[in-house]
């Protein structure tokens, strides 16, 4: 399968002109993840741009995107594969109506197969492969882990009744943890990985600019010095990059150009998500003063 990058360069350009701001780092696993291609483990805080990274990767390869959203008690029926019981159902009572017996063998067929994002993704054809972003797999139980082995080495899934499905030109995958829980060394091995850092003061203004071209120059700035003062204190959730974009857009949408204290406090709940952490951001600002 022919590489879908020639280089890094070329990653970070494409991803550049998609809307998406790529550092080195996280460009270079991109690279390596497509041009093996290998699974990419993704970890780092919420909100610094995991999820992001999958659903531009889709955009720039002119692909589709097949996500699967990670929780607790996740099953292989909700994430590889299920029968079609109600199919099944009806098809015996249409054979007991022709006084026909079916066998197992007649009911376990691809047509009452329900293929779910895993398998999807294997069986996909087309002229790329689709990305699959399994999102957020620390949610997910142990046993789930130990479902995702034989696809992430071999990029098939085997299903009992009807044998292994091998993928001939291999999805990319995406994997995003927010390390909630240390997950499994056989499936860390099965994986590229890398660490997205949030992103340093001067990196964070260029990537929000790019995100909400709309928003006044100084409260981007204002905003993003706000933000990183914000996560030196003991919160309970620390805001990522994702709560920065989203409070400068409510902040632009209410034609703020500049952060002050009353505009922050009346719109904190875009970025403090506890009582405690709205009581902790706002000890930040100087009521004599009147701005962050």
């Amino acid at each position: 399968m022919t590489a879908p990058f020639r280089d890094i360069d070329e990653v970070v350009t494409r991803f550049d002109q998609a809307g998406h701001l790529l550092d080195e780092g996280t460009a270079t696993a991109l690279y390596l993840a497509c041009t093996l291609p290998r699974p990419l483990l993704l970890e780092g805080e919420p909100g610094v741009g995991k999820t992001a990274s999958a659903l531009t990767l889709a955009n720039v390869l002119g692909t589709s995107l097949i996500r699967l959203q990670c929780y607790e008690g996740l099953t292989a029926r909700e994430a590889l594969y299920e029968w079609n019981y109600q199919r099944q159902l009806l098809a015996i009572r249409l054979a007991e109506s022709r006084h026909d017996r079916l066998q197992d063998t007649d009911l376990f067929t691809s047509e009452f197969l329900i293929e779910r994002p895993i398998l999807r993704s294997v069986t996909a054809t087309g002229p790329v492969p689709p990305v699959l972003l399994l999102d957020e797999i620390d949610r997910a139980d142990d046993e789930f882990e130990a479902l995702l082995l034989e696809f992430l080495g071999e990029a098939s899934v085997t299903i009992p009744e009807l044998g292994t499905f091998a993928s001939a030109r291999p999805p990319y995958v995406v994997l995003t943890s927010n390390r909630s829980r240390e997950l499994h060394d056989a499936l860390r091995r099965r994986c590229l990985y890398h660490w997205i850092e949030f992103p340093s003061p001067g990196r964070a203004v260029r990537i929000v600019r790019r995100r909400i071209p709309a928003a006044a120059e100084p409260l981007v700035r204002s905003v993003t010095d706000f933000v990183g003062r914000a996560r030196q204190l003991d919160l309970d959730k620390p805001p990522g990059l994702a709560e920065t974009i989203d409070w400068v857009a409510a902040l632009s949408a209410l034609g703020v150009t500049s952060l002050g204290r009353d505009d922050a406090l009346r719109t904190l709940s875009a970025i403090a998500k506890s009582p405690d952490d709205v009581d902790a951001m706002t000890e930040l600002f100087e009521p004599s003063e009147g701005t962050a």
